[in-house]
């Protein structure tokens, strides 16, 4: 019997910043390059990691709207990775849940450009799943993080 020979792994290291290396994406060969994610990270130093996060603000309100929701909750995530002393060029992994993925893809577009404006062009390994409904009722959107901070 001979090994099957499966998609070769290509590691590409992230070269554009200026401080030490960070994450590196892990693209087999011959995939097809995805799109506002990573297919896998590889990374080693400090592990910061967030609960499921929602878009409420300090006083704990949360905006009406999904596209609202997500820019708060990103935003809430950059600040607690600022905490544990990470940027969102140290994320390895985001899981998405949302209540709605009509109005997720729907909103494709717009997410994007938060997302840039929040983390930049840095993609992270991802996951989005459906769910019924989250703990605060009123959230449409929960996102965990997981970020590797190089010694």
């Amino acid at each position: 019997m001979s090994p099957s020979k499966g998609p070769t792994l290509a590691v590409r290291p992230n070269t554009k910043r200026a401080t030490p290396p960070g994450p590196e994406v892990l693209q087999p060969s011959g995939w097809p390059a995805p799109k506002g994610y990573a297919n896998g990270m590889a990374a080693d130093g400090r592990l910061v990691v967030t609960g499921g996060v929602i878009g409420w603000n300090e006083h704990g309100h949360l905006p009406a709207d999904f596209v609202g929701q997500v820019r708060q909750t990103l935003s809430n995530i950059s600040a607690i990775l600022a905490e544990g002393g990470a940027r969102p060029e140290h994320l390895v992994r985001l899981t998405w849940y949302v209540v709605d993925m009509k109005e997720y893809l729907a909103s494709l577009k717009t997410l994007g450009q938060i997302y840039r404006e929040i983390f930049g062009s840095h993609y992270p390994a991802m996951a989005l799943i459906q769910v019924v409904r989250l703990v605060e009722e009123a959230a449409k959107v929960e996102i965990e993080a997981t970020a590797v901070v190089s010694r």
